[in-house]
């Protein structure tokens, strides 16, 4: 029978002062309608009665699913995967610039099919990746030519041993939240920098689809964040952000996906207008990004 977390206070500060606030359709598996509750202490969002880690596996099988098939089915895939190959670097040379290292060892979690593995390991990078799927780490193996761990050698992982740790849209999805970030913590050498990149739910695109927006992606996201609850996070563990780095092709994928939830079928035009309109917004604010990517270090 399938297990169910109903959470009777916020993960992330505690608090037990929480509500409904959307009910969102599971479009690219089940159909079904899950719950989003917000913290109105903290402002973290989460997905309300989700299967827990030993039932979640069937909500990830879908042909669409690019992050463990690397498929290029379809049109808002293939653009997907064109701009990738440019983000790729623009990872890369964030990585590089904020350490001032050019080589050095990073951890990539949630690792998917191995892109960022295999960009960071052509750089001399000495890269460790994680990923759950199966079928992901296959095809990494095949296509990218990198071998992924398996993610559950992340709690085995010895202490001080990474120079960047990176999780690319990788947090919302960890069902053990605050135990994961208290490793990663540990796991990260005294200079080292953790970057997060997930959705943000206080973007104009987010505030534009409402229940349509494809970055809730229910059940898979568990969790849905703003830069306060981020925040909030970081500093209970002793953590820091040290600053927010927009991504600013994720607003007109993402209002791709959400314009076919919405209406059924893609709206190109109106779905690159409502991505303008959003980056315009966040040009004077990154913090209203569509997605953010948080550097963050221990606490000084």
């Amino acid at each position: 029978m399938r297990q169910l977390i109903h959470y009777t206070s916020c993960p992330v500060c505690d608090s037990s002062s929480f509500e409904p606030v959307l009910s969102v359709k599971d479009n690219t598996v089940s159909k079904e309608y899950f719950t989003i509750a917000e913290c109105k202490e903290c402002s973290f969002r989460f997905t309300q009665d989700v299967p827990n880690q030993l039932c979640i596996a069937p909500y990830y099988k879908a042909d669409s699913y690019i992050s463990h098939t690397d498929t290029s089915k379809g049109l808002i895939n293939t653009v997907y995967k064109i701009v990738r190959n440019y983000t790729l670097r623009k990872k890369r040379k964030l990585i590089v610039s904020t350490l001032q290292k050019k080589r050095g060892v990073l951890l990539d979690v949630g690792a998917g099919t191995g892109a960022f593995a295999s960009e960071m390991k052509k750089a001399d990078w000495q890269v460790t990746g994680l990923e759950p799927d199966d079928d992901a780490r296959n095809i990494a193996k095949a296509i990218n030519k990198v071998s992924l761990q398996p993610i559950t050698n992340f709690y085995t992982l010895p202490s001080n041993s990474f120079d960047a740790i990176t999780m690319w849209h990788v947090l919302e999805h960890v069902h053990d939240l605050n135990n994961y970030i208290a490793k990663l913590k540990e796991l990260l050498k005294k200079d080292g920098r953790l970057f997060v990149a997930v959705p943000n739910y206080t973007s104009i695109d987010a505030e534009i689809y409402a229940a349509h927006w494809a970055a809730y992606d229910v059940p898979r996201h568990l969790y849905h964040f703003s830069p306060k609850a981020m925040n909030t996070l970081m500093e209970k563990h002793g953590l820091q952000i040290e600053s927010y780095k927009p991504m600013w092709f994720d607003s007109f994928y993402i209002a791709m996906l959400s314009s076919k939830y919405k209406a059924g079928k893609t709206k190109l035009f109106s779905a690159f207008w409502n991505g303008l309109r959003s980056n315009a917004k966040a040009m004077g604010n990154v913090k209203l990004c569509s997605s953010i990517i948080y550097v963050v270090s221990r606490r000084k």
